[in-house]
Order: C-alpha cells, then sequence, then structure tokens
C-alpha cells in the first residue's frame, strides 16, 4: 500500500502538526508513503488529480491543511472548493481520500483539532484513508 500526503503549507506550523499525526498512524500501519506540498488549501484537489494521472500507483490520499476565517468572503469559497474538488475525485474517480483541511475561525480552534499529544485531525483522516482503501478492495475497485 501507497498513500500520498498532500499538505497545504499556507500555514506551517499548523501543517507540521496535522502531517505529524498522519505520519503515526503510516509508521504504525506499514505503510509508504510520499509527501508533497503546495500553497494552500485550495491547491490540494489539483495536486491530488496530478498525482493519481501519474504512475506512481497511490492507493490513496491523505488532504491536509488549514483554512482560517478572515474579513473577506475568500475563506468561503476556499472551503467550498477544495472540499468540493475533493469530493468529486472521491465520487467520480473513486479516488479513497482522507479530507483533513481545517475549516476554523481562529488559530486556538486549529490547535484544538492538530496537537499531536490530544486530538489530532491528521491522524483521524488517515486512519479513514486507510478504511476506504480497505473497503475498496473489499468490493473490487482498483486503484
Amino acid at each position: 500500500m501507497k498513500i500520498l500526503i498532500v499538505e497545504a503549507r499556507f500555514y506551517d506550523d499548523i501543517a507540521d502538526e496535522l502531517v505529524k499525526g498522519s505520519i503515526q498512524v503510516l509508521d504504525a500501519a506499514g505503510v509508504d508513503y510520499d509527501r508533497i506540498s503546495v500553497p494552500g488549501a485550495f491547491e490540494i484537489p489539483g495536486a491530488v488529480r496530478f498525482a493519481a494521472d501519474s504512475d506512481h500507483g497511490y492507493d490513496g490520499y491523505v488532504a491536509l491543511g488549514c483554512v482560517i476565517r478572515g474579513e473577506t468572503s475568500h475563506y468561503d469559497y476556499v472551503c467550498e472548493e477544495s472540499a468540493r474538488g475533493l469530493q468529486d475525485l472521491v465520487l467520480n474517480d473513486r479516488l479513497a481520500i482522507g479530507y483533513g483541511i481545517l475549516t476554523v475561525e481562529n488559530r486556538d480552534q486549529a490547535w484544538a483539532r492538530c496537537s499531536v499529544d490530544k486530538y489530532n485531525k491528521g491522524a483521524a483522516v488517515t486512519e479513514a484513508t486507510l478504511c476506504m482503501i480497505e473497503l475498496k478492495k473489499q468490493y473490487g475497485i482498483a486503484r
């Protein structure tokens, strides 16, 4: 099994914590992984599509990032379109994707969702990705 972690680096410190949680799960499961970075959450679906179209043979994808509400509607567009883009890849292309893009009001909320010592959304969505890969196998769906 091979997983691609796609991490949005707009908030480097938060991304680092999400990735730590994801890697802990993958290492514990003995799963190979690659890791790539993109500038922000909006770019994650495109990066997953590029990787899926490549010959790297990924079984699943972990999408990690954070969007913090600002003063404009930009937050809404980034949140909605990154979620829609990833969901389209799941439904249309049958990809196993863990959705770990935090959509929060402030940094405190983000930290509450990425602490490796408490709850880490990166770990949770990585577990979800592994579960969906197994479900695809159960139904005989190829990569």
